[in-house]
């Protein structure tokens, strides 16, 4: 399938989960995590849902990464150039909902993408090859490509793979692992 129609099975399939399941699939999602090799890892950059798309909530994960003492990474876009700064997450970083509804830092320190070393990804759906498909402004791949090549990079998401998506890009920049409620996938 390509990523138009991707795109639109997924948000519809999020659409019809309650409140319920997602919190119960982003805790399975959290605690999956927890096998996976990279707790030695500092820098763990991390996506704020977007309630109102009923992304995987992160919560979980964030208290994970306090529990383990991680250097926790969050992001501010801008949607003119498709840029995105990382910052710091601490307690005195506020956060404010840009118009698209994505909780943002206001400030705070600022993280260069080559010192972050696990990214958590946003997505709709996934191919068995690693293969992702967001909303299609490309921020994540420009972000990711801008990361190093040791960079760790983990999809969460509620729904199993596909098969595969047809029209992947050159740019587009794979997945190393995607986690799901019921099981991990490693590419």
């Amino acid at each position: 399938m390509d990523k138009k129609d991707l795109r639109q099975q997924y948000k519809a399939k999020r659409a019809e989960l309650s409140e319920e399941q997602i919190e119960k699939q982003s805790l399975a999602i959290a605690n999956q995590l927890l096998s996976l090799p990279i707790w030695d890892r500092t820098y763990f950059h991390i996506f704020l849902p977007i309630e109102h798309h009923k992304e995987v909530n992160t919560e979980f994960i964030l208290h994970l990464l306090s529990g383990k003492d991680k250097e926790i990474v969050v992001s501010k876009s801008d949607f003119e150039t498709r840029d995105m700064t990382h910052f710091l997450l601490t307690e005195n970083t506020k956060l404010k909902k840009n118009n698209y509804g994505i909780p943002e830092p206001v400030n705070g320190l600022e993280v260069p993408a080559k010192t972050i070393d696990v990214v958590f990804v946003p997505l709709l759906a996934f191919d068995v090859w690693g293969n992702r498909v967001g909303y299609g402004k490309g921020f994540y791949d420009k972000f990711l490509a801008n990361c190093k090549p040791e960079t760790v990079k983990i999809g969460l998401s509620f729904f199993e793979a596909v098969d595969a998506v047809q029209d992947v890009f050159e740019s587009d920049v794979k997945l190393d692992y995607c986690v799901t409620p019921k099981e991990i996938y490693m590419f």
